[in-house]
């Protein structure tokens, strides 16, 4: 139980982190250079959408290590249980979809719902983030 705790904590960490990192680069570098709006707002919105790619990544990883250890728990529904299933688990965890599909067991169901806290959290901040960085494009006529 205390290694999936740790090994769940240092998952989320690492994609708080590269989200952190993601939108701190962003807003220190791209928005001070000159460059036309829609290039910035159009490549930022790319930059975090690798971030959220990224961070389903190591939650994908996390899953197939878990799935590797054998005594985590399983993803019923998964043929071989890959690491494409586990991209496509992570990526239904992430977003909050729940297809259903493939279901998880064990402690697997801990860092599912992790992921979908974790998830929900860093879209609602990139949205937050390019919400602020267009208004200050936006002209009110």
């Amino acid at each position: 139980m205390l290694i999936s705790l740790f090994i769940n904590f240092v998952v989320v960490a690492i994609s708080v982190l590269i989200h952190f990192e993601t939108i701190n680069i962003l807003t220190n570098t791209l928005f001070s250079a000159k460059r036309s709006p829609r290039i910035s707002i159009l490549f930022s919105l790319f930059a975090c959408f690798f971030a959220h790619i990224l961070e389903v990544l190591i939650f994908a990883l996390a899953y197939f290590i878990y799935l590797q250890m054998g005594d985590f728990g399983q993803l019923s529904g998964a043929q071989f249980a890959s690491f494409i299933d586990c991209i496509y688990f992570s990526l239904v965890c992430y977003t909050s979809l729940g297809f259903g599909d493939i279901a998880p067991s064990g402690w697997l169901r801990f860092l599912a719902g992790v992921e979908a806290l974790t998830g929900l959290l860093l879209i609602a901040w990139t949205a937050s983030f390019m919400y602020l960085e267009m208004q200050k494009h936006w002209r009110v006529k």
